[in-house]
């Protein structure tokens, strides 16, 4: 009897371990960087927005590259930010500083961030694939381009 009751219970876990790894698809489609590129240059022209540069496919424009230290994904970093959908309606900001491990926020802000230093400000236009990607987070709809206005405060 024992013997059929440790079969049972290995039998019964098993399914649950391998029913972990089947969960039913979300839907969720992520979209390349490049399939987003249209609609970053169009946002660019239609808001004035020039001499930006592409790195890892961000695109940055440093409007201040700062003085002080460089922060590193294992900084905490002090900032205040607005950010903005595409349409130019405004997502997110803090008027007030704000502090964050730099490694704990979207992949476009630990690409982007590092680019300047203590002190400085740069805007961000951030592929959805380097942001909330195909599943959105909050307020901001899955496969959204991202605009961002940052100062970095300070470096710790």
């Amino acid at each position: 009897m024992n013997k059929l009751v440790s079969a049972l219970l290995v039998s019964v876990l098993l399914v649950v371990v391998l029913s972990w790894g089947c969960s039913k698809d979300s839907g969720c489609k992520p979209v390349s960087p490049e399939s987003e590129k249209a609609q970053i240059e169009q946002f660019m022209a239609a808001n004035g927005l020039d001499s930006f540069k592409i790195s890892n496919n961000i695109y940055y424009k440093i409007l201040n590259p700062g003085a002080g230290p460089v922060p590193n994904l294992n900084s905490i970093v002090e900032v205040t930010y607005i950010g903005l959908f595409m349409n130019g309606n405004i997502f997110d900001q803090s008027p007030a500083a704000i502090s964050f491990p730099l490694n704990q926020v979207i992949e476009g802000w630990q690409l982007g961030i590092p680019l300047i230093k203590k002190g400085g400000h740069i805007t961000l236009i951030i592929p959805s694939s380097y942001a909330y990607g195909c599943v959105g987070n909050g307020s901001i709809p899955p496969n959204s381009v991202l605009y961002f206005d940052i100062n970095l405060i300070d470096v710790k």
